[in-house]
């Protein structure tokens, strides 16, 4: 089964047109490193600016002037940041470590876990940052709230929309096997 779909042998089901890549687990693999090595780049360079904004904060002249909540949230803020970046560079290392052990397939599968878990991350950064920002502008109560609709939109962008369009195409692979 080349992609989890097609029959074992050259020829589909009959009626059933083949469905992905004709390609070698090896050559899945290469390909899917490649998409997440894509996905990593866009996704370290939007939070390597965020972390160097973020960094820079503490030597405003308003710095000291912030409340003690004010400080704790930039705190969290900037070491959410930190953990999101090493997350991030964290598919690098385990690539460089494993490369010569034949292990791409498993190494893609950590890499996706390591992208998934530096997206979260990337959330509480942006959750804080807000915070931090909104507080500065408006009551404490309206910040909260336009935090909370900033990471429910997040959510629903990074999250819950890919989850369900998943969910769909696995039911509709599904209807489509035969004797179903």
């Amino acid at each position: 089964m080349a992609n989890g779909t097609d029959p074992p042998g050259d020829a589909p089901a009959p009626g059933h047109p083949r469905r992905g890549r004709d390609e070698s687990p090896e050559e899945r693999a290469d390909r899917r490193w490649g998409d997440i090595l894509q996905e990593l780049r866009v996704t370290q360079t939007g939070v390597q600016v965020l972390f160097g904004f973020l960094l820079t904060v503490v030597f405003q002249q308003r710095f000291p002037q912030l409340s003690h909540t004010d400080r704790t949230i930039y705190v969290i803020t900037v070491l959410f940041g930190a953990a999101t970046t090493g997350v991030l560079i964290g598919p690098v290392s385990f690539h460089r470590l494993l490369t010569g052990l034949r292990v791409k397939p498993e190494t893609v599968v950590w890499a996706s876990r390591l992208t998934l878990l530096a997206l979260v991350l990337l959330l509480c950064t942006m959750a804080c940052a807000l915070l931090l920002i909104l507080r500065l502008v408006v009551r404490d109560t309206l910040a909260a709230w336009l935090v909370a609709a900033m990471v429910a939109w997040f959510v629903l962008w990074w999250f819950v929309l890919p989850a369900w369009a998943r969910r769909h195409v696995s039911r509709q692979r599904s209807a489509e096997r035969p004797g179903r």
